[in-house]
């Protein structure tokens, strides 16, 4: 009640970024990780995946703590993962502002963010010293790693490929970008012939990094992120890619450039309620053509218990909240995970 008739209209008022900037400042102190640590009751509902336990099934999605500022914060919050980035090879601001916008009638976002990143040798320094401070067993950081702007799609595989060298050690599982709209050219990389080379070199890179490792060590899992836009034959085809190249999974979806659901003009990948369904087919097609062998993080508009289940059902092992985090506040994560009357 408070979060919903005082704290979320008061910060409705301002710049979408602006805000989020403040709560990451915040949320990365500390003092207020381990206030949350009393505050926030952890859910615990383990999942085993790619050798890595996760104490619960959702997680925070990529985008909303892009440099790996306050990973403590979303432990104590009581998420069961956190996916971090997207990360690029260069440091980057992205688009020019105002580029994030509200559409609460519709329980949306609109975002034309484009990778703004510290780069990945920032963003490993953070996670290198988080990892020094911190030790949660039940809970994985993915590091969702994409293209620099500046990088032509025909090298953009040596790109991905310095990110996921760099990040390696500190990461648990490693998410590729290859779906956000904003970034020109970027989900031309979605097409097989342009999608093999890079995810062919992160995999040699991953089984070299294995076989030299001590016997203990487990190789870093390799998902790719696809677009809810793409059609079934698209779909199937990347499939099949992923298949052959053995990636172990699959994050659906991004974001959609179909604003027919809502008013808001803007430009940009839309997020939220109206993505849900479409998100929640794409992930049954998965399911369904890969007979649930191949293990999907679903995404998108999950705002109750309810959406939740919907991508369990339709076949996600693990699930992941931006806008629902946005609109539901601190409460989302018990709420979504089956206490829905706190």
């Amino acid at each position: 009640m408070i979060y919903d008739w005082i704290l979320r209209p008061a910060l409705f008022r301002f710049d979408s970024e602006r805000v989020h900037e403040r709560l990451l400042a915040l949320l990365s102190r500390g003092s207020v990780s381990k206030l949350l640590g009393f505050a926030v009751a952890t859910i615990e509902d383990p999942v085993e995946l790619w050798g890595l336990r996760f104490r619960n099934p959702l997680g925070l999605a990529a985008g909303f703590d892009k440099d790996a500022r306050a990973i403590a914060a979303w432990h104590e919050l009581g998420f069961g993962f956190v996916e971090v980035g997207t990360v690029t090879r260069e440091p980057q601001p992205g688009n020019p502002r105002p580029r994030i916008f509200r559409a609460p009638r519709e329980r949306a976002l609109v975002n034309r963010l484009g990778f703004p990143s510290e780069g990945a040798d920032q963003v490993a320094a953070r996670l290198e010293r988080y990892r020094a401070r911190h030790v949660h067993a039940d809970f994985p950081i993915a590091v969702n790693i994409g293209k620099s702007k500046a990088t032509p799609n025909e090298v953009a595989a040596a790109d991905y490929l310095y990110s996921f060298r760099r990040l390696h050690d500190v990461a648990d599982l490693f998410v590729v970008n290859v779906s956000s709209p904003n970034t020109p050219g970027l989900r031309e990389l979605q097409s097989p012939e342009r999608l093999r080379p890079i995810l062919s070199a992160l995999k040699e890179e991953a089984r070299a990094r294995a076989a030299n490792a001590p016997a203990e060590t487990k190789p870093r899992p390799i998902l790719v992120k696809i677009a809810p836009d793409l059609t079934d034959a698209a779909i199937d085809e990347i499939l099949a890619l992923v298949a052959d190249v053995e990636i172990d999974g699959i994050v659906a979806t991004n974001t959609t450039v179909d604003h027919s659901s809502i008013t808001l003009r803007e430009t940009g990948g839309l997020s939220g309620a109206p993505l849900r369904a479409r998100s929640t087919a794409v992930i049954r097609r998965i399911a369904e053509r890969t007979a649930g062998r191949l293990p999907i993080i679903g995404v998108g508009g999950v705002f109750t218990h309810d959406d939740y289940q919907e991508k369990r059902d339709a076949g996600a092992r693990l699930v992941e909240i931006y806008t629902g985090f946005v609109y539901e506040g601190p409460r989302a994560v018990a709420r979504i995970l089956g206490r829905k009357g706190e």
